[in-house]
């Protein structure tokens, strides 16, 4: 008797206290039923050993410090591989060569799933840019290639020249940045004009709005957001709002361009020319701008950071662009043309076949400052890595750390050295653009963006690394690899000191 008294005196205290509190129960009631009956489960002979702590505190390390925490499973464990679960959610994290092999070339582990369950950051449309068919993701890889083919990607170089000019000509003469904030948003202007329209990318307004909203999808990424989409969260109902106006955006510019009649010479055109119906048109631009503005955005962040800490790799890449120029550019023309109009006049081979100091910069940065940690679901039947059963519907996780920042295969891992090679030969002792059957699709146009925009900086910037006072640093930055999306340190720890060469830009 005084038991169903004391549930109807709770009962009635939190009818009183109104929906907040009830909501805010019924949740928690749900999370310990979810955490109680997975833990029901026993596990295999050959499963992967689990983390020493309750599934409930693995959640937040997962998402906000996921670099430590992956590193402390392993160690915690003291196996190469373990697993722990996201509330219902299996999660087997991998290591060494041979998972990295069995990692990248499974059939069974789809990009996809493992992606939009474990990250949850790119917009979700149903029918746009989530739920879509196999076939239609087959569409949007394959307008993608398109886009990189040779006579696409070289008409793209003059106008990506042309907007890097006008926004390094906003930051005058001299001063001082901070490059997660500058040159990541001459990337994303970058990605927009490369694969939206000129609708977008000739308005710097529109551009501007559409990259305040990609960060708020950003900031709102948050473990509820990403495990309980259907909580309605403030963080959540601010990603719903984001991505509402996003895909506003996009409609409104094909609508525009179709209702014009005027055919333009750019991505947009390309796909409607193609016939695609809108929901792959529409997912195309909505998912592959952040995709790409997102990894090389961050790259060319670290690019310009560590050169400026690193004045002799600076000299060599300067060099380099200079020996361009003086082979491709200036015996035909005149010397006094824009820095911008003259690198245009580089052909594409050029930029993908002469340049070796740029490409093995692009290749140490993304080494040891792309804090990628890739996420694919088994999507059946069941497969076993490293002797460890990876059961369907289970997500496997591996972290680049792993390979990139190995001291066995990288002496002194965090040190920024173009000139290096791993100490032991594996066709999988690289993976910054990926390996095996799941590389990076856009690679082809990131390494041109990469390029141009690194060239026309160092020829018409001189720069080096300064700490929060204002001092020439004696040490770059070191990555900070719990930062997912850009590997940022702390903000204010450091900027980039510029002023002009006194070339036209």
């Amino acid at each position: 008797m005084p038991y169903s008294v004391g549930l109807q005196a709770a009962s009635v205290a939190l009818l009183s206290a109104g929906f907040p509190v009830l909501f805010t129960t019924a949740i928690i009631v749900l999370l310990v039923i979810i955490t109680v009956t997975s833990s029901l489960h026993k596990d295999v002979a050959d499963a992967p050993a689990r983390l020493p702590i309750h599934s409930l505190f693995a959640i937040i390390p997962f998402f906000r410090r996921r670099f430590d925490f992956l590193n402390w499973g392993f160690e915690a464990t003291g196996h190469s591989t373990f697993q722990f679960d996201l509330l219902r959610n299996k999660v087997i994290v991998v290591s060494g060569e041979s998972a990295r092999q069995a990692f990248f070339t499974a059939k069974g582990l789809d990009l996809t799933e493992g992606f939009k369950i474990l990250s949850g950051a790119i917009p979700m449309v149903r029918g746009v840019t989530s739920d879509l068919q196999t076939r239609r993701i087959s569409l949007i890889h394959k307008r993608l290639a398109a886009v990189q083919k040779n006579e696409q990607l070289s008409m793209l170089i003059a106008p990506m020249l042309e907007d890097s000019r006008r926004l390094m000509e906003t930051w005058g003469n001299s001063g001082s940045f901070d490059p997660f904030d500058n040159i990541y948003e001459l990337i994303f202007q970058l990605t927009v004009r490369s694969l939206s329209c000129a609708e977008i990318s000739d308005d710097p307004c529109v551009v501007a709005r559409l990259k305040k909203l990609y960060d708020t999808l950003d900031v709102g990424t948050t473990p509820a957001t990403v495990l309980l989409p259907w909580l309605p969260t403030p963080a959540m109902i601010q990603k719903l709002w984001a991505t509402k106006e996003i895909y506003d955006i996009v409609v409104k510019a094909i609508t525009a361009r179709e209702q014009s009649g005027v055919s333009r010479n750019d991505t947009l055109q390309m796909l409607l020319d193609s016939g695609d119906e809108k929901l792959v048109v529409v997912g195309f631009i909505m998912g592959l701008l952040i995709a790409g503005a997102r990894a090389t955005g961050t790259t060319a962040c670290w690019i310009l950071t560590f050169l400026g800490a690193h004045p002799e790799w600076r000299d060599k890449a300067r060099a380099e662009v200079e020996g361009l120029l003086a082979s491709q550019y200036l015996s035909q023309n005149s010397p006094n043309d824009s820095l911008s109009t003259q690198l245009a006049g580089i052909p594409l081979e050029t930029w993908e076949n002469e340049t070796p100091v740029l490409d093995s910069i692009i290749r140490e940065t993304l080494r040891v400052a792309q804090p990628h940690t890739a996420m694919r679901r088994n999507l059946g039947p069941e497969m076993h890595i490293d002797g460890k059963l990876i059961p369907s519907g289970s997500y496997v996780v591996y972290p680049f750390s792993d390979v990139h920042l190995n001291p066995d295969i990288y002496h002194d891992p965090w040190k920024f050295d173009p000139d290096r090679q791993p100490e032991t030969k594996s066709a999988y002792n690289y993976v910054g653009w990926g390996g095996g059957k799941t590389t990076c699709l856009g690679q082809r146009l990131a390494r041109v963006e990469l390029k141009i925009v690194t060239a026309l900086f160092l020829l018409g910037f001189r720069h080096c690394v300064v700490d929060s006072s204002g001092k020439v640093a004696p040490e770059p930055p070191l990555p900070n690899w719990n930062d997912i999306l850009l590997c940022r340190p702390p903000q204010g720890s450091f900027r980039l000191k510029f002023e002009r060469s006194g070339a036209k830009l």
